[in-house]
This record gives structure tokens, C-alpha cells and sequence, in this order.
């Protein structure tokens, strides 16, 4: 990219929630009509300061310091300038701030940037990204420490140095190492590419090593409970009231697809009455921060119903008084157990047996069912639908029913078949 224009100057800019005379002194940077500002990380009086030429005003040592060390940052702005015509680079607004912060490429190493990201993440939990996407960033974070200082006996490395090699050695780390599966280790990957092409969108690395890295996940059969056993389970009076009532909870995702943190975040509020007339249910995937709205089922509204004057409901103010997800499904295998169930009965199961025994299996559309699961695409849900083999005998059923039916009707007497 050739430079075209070219500009930079200082200007104030106002502190958050303050009425002080003092504001930032920043620097903008402006080429090719591309604009970044940086702070100076210094304050000044808008008082004393001319707006026309950037700097500060008077004859006071305090201003003829400022001005000096102002001058001082312009100078090495046009020596980072001059540092990239030299080496035959673009001159790129991001290219003069990332050299004026040491953010250049010879200067970055993946930790560091690691934890800048995950910093910035962090700073972001609650309105684009859920507590347990942080979570899965910092334990990337931790494993790509250790694979550093497996494969190359350091701290930390430059990020110059990631190549298909680091990808490729990093994949065999985690499954022989870290004895992780095919998919977990595919997952970790994907985090770390996040970080990698970050790193090429801004010029610290001239290709991405993950170029010709294929990321497939192995399909995985995705347990359901049958209607009977999950007939089994409704039914059943447990001995005690901790077992009924987490029993209750889990039927309730099975009838409404909700995951277990959507479940013990739903509030009363987001229980509201339809343009049906019917009790909808509207909320959004923590997860994903998908919309979610569908209509109560008669099996999930009784649930409701139930506790919506138990002691724990009232004063939170939610839906079901939910325990932690570690109690839950310790307390699901009991059940399990006494229900005679020999499946790993977790709550995740729960949001699989409505996609595929309540609704698919029951005749409800893919796309609705996709609508109400909160996916982004159909592509998250049609693995449900491969798993239905009854669903597969009914069609192949009927399918016979009308076949058989032409092929009766063609031996009737006067009707002949079509010679080809």
C-alpha cells in the first residue's frame, strides 16, 4: 500500500465522569485516511492548551517540558516511519502504532498476546462473550504455556516461529501428553487459531500456519433417553425430596431443551403469554446468546407450576430452585441407578431427548426444532435427526404401505401395465 497522505497531532480528550480542568493528551494518527489514536498516558488543563497546533500554551516550565516531550514522541513516529519504508513495508496506520507500542512483529510473543486477548475477553463477559468461553480460553492459555516449555524448554516464543510444524507437534502434545480425544484436542486447536489469525490480519505474521491444517471433528453419537425410559423416570416416586425434585429439573429440559445454566438462570419474568393465548417461554442461550421462544408443553408447565411457591423460587425470583451442575448430575446418576437406566445419565441428555424423543421422533420439523434449541444454524441439529432409527423404520414403513398398494392395484383385472 502506497502512502498517500499523512498526518499526526496531539488534542485532549475528556476524562469519563470527571468535571476537572485536566483531560488526556492523545495522539492521532492519520494515513490514507485511516485513523488510531494512542494515549500519551500524561494530563493537561484545556486551559493551557492550543488546539490549532496541538500543544501546550505558555511560557511556564511545566509547558515548555510537555512541548519538548511531545516533540520527542513525533520524532519517533517518523523514525517508525522511516523503519518501515527501510524494510520495504506498507505504511499502514497500524503499522506506525504497533512499532511506537513495541507491538511490532519481532517484538511479539504468542503468550503475550495470548494473554492480551484473553484480557480483552474477559473485559467483555456479559455482553459478547459467556463466562464459560472465558473459561475455555484460559485453559488454552495454560496448555499452550505448557507445550511451550515441552517442545522448546522456554517461557514463552516469538510469534514468528509458529509454523505448520508447531501446529502439527502441538495436535500429537495434547494427544499423547495430555492423553486428550480427537475432538478435544480439534477444540483447543480452534482456540489457538482464533489467536493466530489475529496475528495475521494485523501483519505480525506473513501467512497463516494453519493454512493447510485440516480442523474436523469425528462424529459422536449423541445419547438420548427412549420414551419409555423417559416415561420411567416421571413416573418414578424417589425416597427422597433432593432426588425428586432434581428429577423434576431434568424432566423439565426434556421438555423444553433448555441447557443446565439456561435453566438455572430462567427467571419468572421470561415466562410470558403468547399471541396464542398459550404460556411461551423466551429467553436467550447463554451459551451462544441465542434467542430461544417456544411454547410450554403440558409436562414442563405442571414442573412449573409445582414450585412456583417454593421457598428458594420466591426469594430468587427464577423458575426451578437448581442446584449446582456438579450436584445435579451426581444426583442423576442415583437416579439412574434406582430408575434402572444404564446410560451415563447427565443433563445434557436432557436437551438431546427433546430434540430427538419429544419432538423430532414426534414429527416436528428440523427447522422448528432447530428454532426452539436456540442453534444458529440447521447444521447444529440435523446430527439429532441422524440418530433416529425409529423414525427411519416408520418412513421405510409406510413407504412399503404405498408401494405395496401400486403394485396391487397394477394385478388387478383390466389394468395393464405399462409396457417400457
Amino acid at each position: 500500500m502506497i502512502e498517500k497522505s499523512f498526518r499526526m497531532t496531539f488534542f485532549l480528550k475528556a476524562r469519563k465522569k470527571s468535571t476537572e480542568e485536566l483531560r488526556h493528551i492523545f495522539l492521532r494518527l492519520t494515513v490514507n485516511g485511516e485513523t488510531r489514536e494512542i494515549s500519551t498516558k500524561l494530563d493537561w488543563s484545556k486551559k493551557r492548551w492550543a488546539s490549532k497546533t496541538g500543544m501546550a500554551t505558555g511560557t511556564k516550565e511545566d509547558a515548555l517540558r510537555l512541548n519538548a516531550f511531545l516533540d520527542s514522541i513525533k520524532i519517533k513516529v517518523m523514525q517508525a516511519r522511516l523503519q518501515l519504508m527501510e524494510k520495504g513495508k506498507d505504511v499502514t496506520v497500524d503499522a506506525l502504532r504497533n512499532l511506537l507500542l513495541g507491538e511490532s512483529e519481532e517484538n511479539q510473543h504468542l503468550l503475550q498476546i495470548f494473554k492480551r486477548h484473553n484480557a480483552h475477553m474477559e473485559s467483555l463477559v456479559g455482553s459478547e462473550f459467556a463466562p464459560g468461553t472465558l473459561e475455555r480460553y484460559k485453559t488454552s492459555f495454560d496448555h499452550t504455556k505448557a507445550y511451550i516449555k515441552w517442545k522448546y524448554g522456554k517461557d514463552d516464543i516469538e510469534i514468528g516461529k509458529l509454523d505448520f510444524e508447531f501446529i502439527s507437534d502441538y495436535e500429537y502434545w495434547f494427544k499423547s501428553v495430555r492423553k486428550c480425544s480427537h475432538n478435544t484436542t480439534v477444540k483447543y486447536l480452534a482456540n489457538m487459531k482464533k489467536i493466530v489469525l489475529d496475528c495475521v490480519k494485523r501483519g505480525w505474521i506473513p501467512r497463516d500456519p494453519f493454512m493447510n491444517y485440516k480442523l474436523v471433528k469425528k462424529e459422536v453419537y449423541r445419547e438420548a433417553l427412549t420414551e419409555e425410559e423417559l416415561e420411567r423416570i416421571s413416573k418414578k416416586v424417589f425416597p427422597t425430596e433432593r432426588l425428586n425434585q432434581i428429577r423434576d429439573i431434568f424432566i423439565f429440559s426434556c421438555y423444553t431443551g433448555l441447557a443446565y445454566i439456561d435453566v438455572k438462570n430462567l427467571g419468572k419474568q421470561q415466562l410470558i403469554t403468547g399471541f396464542d393465548g398459550e404460556r411461551w417461554l423466551v429467553t436467550h442461550r447463554q451459551k451462544t446468546n441465542t434467542p430461544t421462544r417456544l411454547p410450554l408443553l403440558p409436562q414442563a408447565l405442571r414442573i412449573i407450576e409445582k414450585y412456583e411457591n417454593h421457598p428458594v423460587t420466591e426469594v430468587t425470583g427464577k423458575v426451578l430452585p437448581t442446584p449446582s451442575n456438579q450436584k445435579t448430575n451426581a444426583y442423576l446418576k442415583e437416579i439412574a441407578d434406582l430408575c434402572g437406566i444404564n446410560k451415563e445419565l447427565t443433563f445434557h441428555i436432557a436437551r438431546h431427548t427433546f430434540a430427538t424423543t419429544v419432538t423430532l421422533a414426534n414429527g416436528v420439523p428440523l427447522e422448528t426444532v432447530s428454532k426452539m434449541l436456540g442453534h444458529k444454524s440447521l447444521t447444529q441439529t440435523q446430527h439429532y435427526a441422524k440418530i433416529l432409527d425409529n423414525k427411519v423404520s416408520e418412513e421405510m414403513k409406510a413407504l412399503k404401505e404405498i408401494l405395496n398398494t401400486k403394485s396391487t392395484e397394477g394385478k388387478r383385472p383390466g389394468i395393464r401395465k405399462p409396457r417400457f
